[in-house]
């Protein structure tokens, strides 16, 4: 069984439920998704001004819902699979595995008028394959008093707990190159469900995700229970 966990961000339940979709569709081996709800977690830290969704900091509680046990990947909801996810496999030794990001993001504001933040190891924790069992530190204490730039650049590891996964598992739309061989699509500017990219790289891939997404074969129609008949 692989412990998938999805950020969760009100302003983004369809971009949520997509790259659901689109991971159930190419795994080819048992998978359980679990959202990152953010008040359903032990979460106490008051919202930080640069913090541009509500799973900016609850990812870093993936190990201890997990109970320290076996792997667990955690991924932002702005994202699409295109690959089986049982092939996104965590480096060896390495307490957690994410893609060594090493670009200069664009200033200008963020979807949904956030600001863009700068910092080294910029998005290296949008997708994050634990190994449990090495993340101990990953108390919801720590990680409710922790700083972002803590938590986001790794500080609670060395660096040679930190493993490499390949390119492709964190291809980031508008930032870098077009590259039709991405197994996981990243939307970190905005994705084509807002208006402003609806025709950014891979949005119409996007788009037929959510058809599929939506889809039921028609045979009947929806009809709310009958209460007499109950």
């Amino acid at each position: 069984m692989i412990k998938v966990f999805i950020g969760y961000d009100p302003n983004e339940t369809v971009a949520y439920h997509v790259l659901s979709h689109s991971i159930l569709r190419h795994t080819s081996v048992p998978v359980s998704i679990t959202p990152l709800v953010l008040r359903q977690l032990p979460m106490t830290r008051a919202r930080d001004p640069n913090q541009s969704t509500e799973f900016s900091f609850s990812r870093f509680l993936v190990p201890y819902l997990c109970n320290y046990e076996g792997q667990a990947i955690f991924m932002d909801c702005d994202m699409l699979i295109r690959e089986d996810i049982s092939n996104l496999q965590g480096a060896r030794n390495a307490a957690v595995s994410v893609v060594k990001h090493d670009y200069q993001p664009r200033p200008e504001d963020k979807f949904l008028n956030q600001k863009q933040t700068i910092y080294t190891k910029k998005n290296w924790s949008s997708v994050m394959v634990f190994e449990n069992s090495m993340c101990r530190v990953l108390t919801p204490s720590y990680v409710n008093k922790a700083s972002g730039l803590e938590l986001h650049q790794f500080k609670w590891l060395e660096e040679s707990e930190i493993g490499s996964l390949d390119k492709n598992w964190n291809h980031l739309v508008d930032e870098y190159e077009p590259n039709p061989k991405a197994k996981l699509v990243h939307f970190t500017r905005g994705g084509p469900w807002f208006a402003k990219f609806r025709f950014c790289e891979f949005a119409q891939e996007w788009r037929d995700e959510a058809r599929l997404t939506m889809y039921h074969n028609q045979i009947g129609e929806y009809a709310l229970p009958d209460k007499e008949a109950a």
